[in-house]
């Protein structure tokens, strides 16, 4: 049996195959369609083929009023009775089918106006109270429609007091044109119809509730992934190419100087590039791990190749609670310092529940904005429970700084 891969499972792929993996993952997505139909036409086509089937099949209990119609001795009251059935008929399945023909987008069950089942209701009564006149009590079955007609197009707090008025009037109405009295199975059958049919409105009302929520908590898991991969792309192929760039000028420059140490210079970037190929692999299998002390690694290696003089802390004594999101500061604040500040000297200060990263180069000029990765970086702060503050020093330079509440426990971002 084959293993299903499942989203972002990247074992066994190469570098090309991890790459439109990522780009996949990106890209927004088209709606599962079959065709031109998109899944949501057709769950909304299966519930009214659903919808006509349960319709349907309550016609067969016509049969009895058809066979007291049918049982009628004078000629022109059969004839009539029989058209006006027929008719009851025609506009019983004419009204699920102005139902039917509403928008059932989202999950909601058909959701006509009153208006419009009031003018429907008038109709059916109107034919029950014709049928009454021949029939008598053998007419009340055709209540029991009515009543289900109710339950099925209004809400409940608004068919229960219809369905109530129908019971009744099943009781007196008879009474009152033949003198004959109420034939309670009916009207107790009316009743459970009735209940029946609220009760299947509110399961599939509820279902399709459930079913838009799963959609929308999928939805929400994608868009969460989209942001997860442009977050660490930027960051780990941001940092990675400002170093590979970095050495790759001085490597020009020292080609026909210092030849060992251009080769050294080549080596690196060689081995950059592979690092950043297996971040990007990574970072599609939600594998990515940071550290502080990998970074600060990073950090010494990145001041180095731009020739900016570095102040970092000793990798022996590090804070562990926030090591993660630390590590990602640290990678995206000296990427900036290597990229924009033009600084000749940088520092990082970590703390238990803090770290600091200042330069003495041009700091924030007067109305910039943080770009996207320090836009990220926030993002990736904030989540962990933190803030991050980007101001400029007083002695010039820019000062970037994560801070955590003493009690907050690190977090993965």
């Amino acid at each position: 049996m084959k293993r299903m891969r499942s989203i972002g499972d990247t074992s066994g792929m190469d570098d090309a195959a991890a790459i439109r993996t990522l780009r996949r993952l990106a890209a927004p997505g088209p709606a599962v369609a079959s065709g031109d139909m998109t899944y949501e036409d057709q769950q909304i086509g299966r519930r009214r083929r659903v919808g006509w089937i349960f319709v349907v099949v309550w016609t067969v209990y016509l049969i009895d009023p058809l066979k007291n119609a049918w049982a009628l001795d004078q000629p022109v009251a059969r004839i009539y009775t029989i058209a006006v059935l027929i008719a009851f008929v025609i506009c019983y399945l004419g009204s699920y089918w102005v139902l039917f023909r509403l928008p059932m987008h989202g999950p909601t069950w058909p959701s006509p106006s009153p208006w419009l089942v009031g003018r429907l209701l008038a109709v059916l009564v109107a034919l029950l109270l014709a049928a009454t006149v021949t029939l008598h009590t053998g007419a009340n079955g055709l209540a029991t429609y009515i009543g289900t007609f109710v339950a099925f197009a209004l809400p409940i707090r608004r068919a229960v007091p219809l369905v109530v008025v129908l019971l009744l009037a099943t009781a007196v109405v008879p009474q009152l044109i033949a003198g004959e009295a109420p034939d309670w199975s009916i009207m107790q059958g009316m009743a459970l119809s009735a209940i029946a049919v609220g009760g299947v409105r509110l399961i599939i009302i509820n279902n399709q509730a459930l079913d838009l929520a799963r959609k929308q908590l999928t939805e929400l898991a994608v868009a969460e992934e989209r942001l997860r991969v442009g977050r660490d792309v930027h960051d780990i192929l941001g940092h990675s190419l400002t170093v590979i760039t970095v050495k790759t000028e001085l490597a020009q420059r020292l080609l026909d100087i210092d030849p060992e140490r251009t080769r050294t210079e080549l080596v690196d970037i060689e081995r950059l590039a592979r690092e950043s190929l297996a971040g990007v692999r990574s970072t599609v299998g939600g594998l990515r791990e940071v550290s502080l002390a990998g970074e600060l690694v990073n950090a010494r290696t990145a001041l180095r190749a731009a020739g900016i003089d570095a102040d970092l802390p000793d990798g022996d004594d590090l804070p562990i609670r926030h090591s993660i999101v630390f590590g990602w500061v640290l990678r995206e604040a000296i990427t900036n310092v290597v990229r924009h500040s033009g600084a000749a000297h940088a520092a990082v200060r970590v703390t238990p529940t803090s770290i600091e990263v200042s330069d003495d180069g041009g700091g924030m000029g007067d109305g910039a904005r943080a770009g996207s990765g320090l836009s990220g970086l926030r993002e990736r702060v904030r989540a962990a429970g933190g803030t991050l503050t980007l101001s400029n020093r007083p002695e010039g330079g820019l000062r970037v700084l994560a801070s955590f509440p003493a009690g907050t426990i690190g977090a993965s971002p």
